[in-house]
């Protein structure tokens, strides 16, 4: 009897192994709440997406005066992740110059930058960025009655510019390949520079061509220089890498199905 109750036993572990009976379950297929990132979820159960934006540039992130509303086309942007993260355009906007906005990413005050932000090589080491989604070049606004044709005649002059923007370096190496001395001023703001160069303290505003439209008017003129193509990345923390892979694939495929080209040009930008 203990001989045939042992070879029965041994029969009923073969057929659990044949059948699966005893064994590890497989593993459960990832659903959309377990395969979401920690940083996205974050978010998501926040319910609101946290973003640095510009607001003294006109189509890209600009405060209107009269209705207080911040608009343009990288607050579009922010709408459409946002949607992706949370299923509605649920933003929070904080104001940003070239000079905070890293500050801000680096404290966690917001999730994204989405500030006409140049990407580099430099940057890429202390941030997360996105493929560009606009490519700019650094230009050169003068008056129209200052004899100014190009950067070779801006020698001795001086050049208004942003804190901690890339175009200063851009212009620099210009200058020196035309062999034109040249001076910057730094500002905080892209409405102080304007400023400056209306009252004379600048003889140049130099910053991205599509920003600079912004500032023209019937006393200025944006010369054809172009220098130093810009790449204007989508910026995130590093370490919070589910966030810059789900930003990188929303780019994609706005890019894909052409709706970027149109937010591009709903704002007129070129």
């Amino acid at each position: 009897m203990k001989k045939a109750g042992l070879v029965l036993t041994s029969l009923l572990l073969v057929v659990g192994l044949v059948t699966g009976c005893g064994s590890t379950p497989p593993a459960a297929t990832p659903n959309a709440a377990t395969d979401m990132s920690a940083d996205v979820k974050a978010i998501k159960d926040r319910g609101v997406l946290k973003v640095g934006v510009k607001v003294d540039v006109p189509n890209f992130g600009y405060k209107d005066p009269k209705t207080e509303k911040i608009e343009g086309f990288e607050i579009d942007l922010a709408n459409v992740i946002s949607k992706k993260i949370i299923g509605t355009e649920k933003i929070e906007t904080q104001a940003v110059t070239a000079k905070t906005r890293g500050p801000l990413l680096d404290s966690g005050e917001v999730d994204l930058v989405i500030a006409t932000f140049t990407v580099t090589e430099e940057r890429k080491k202390s941030y997360n960025f996105s493929d560009a989604y606009f490519v700019d070049g650094v230009r050169l606004m003068v008056k129209k009655d200052a004899g100014i044709a190009s950067l070779k005649d801006l020698d001795g002059k001086k050049i208004g510019v942003a804190q901690s923007a890339t175009s200063k370096k851009a212009i620099q190496e210009q200058a020196d390949k035309v062999g034109a001395k040249i001076s910057f001023l730094e500002y905080a703001t892209y409405p102080e520079i304007k400023t400056a160069l209306v009252s004379g303290r600048v003889d140049c505003f130099s910053v991205d061509g599509s920003i600079l439209s912004g500032y023209l008017d019937d006393s200025t003129v944006i010369l054809a220089d172009s220098f130093s193509p810009q790449d204007y990345g989508v910026a995130s923390k590093k370490g919070n890498d589910g966030l810059a892979k789900l930003v990188n694939t929303t780019i994609a495929d706005l890019k894909t199905s052409g709706e970027l080209d149109k937010m591009i040009e709903k704002w007129g930008l070129k």
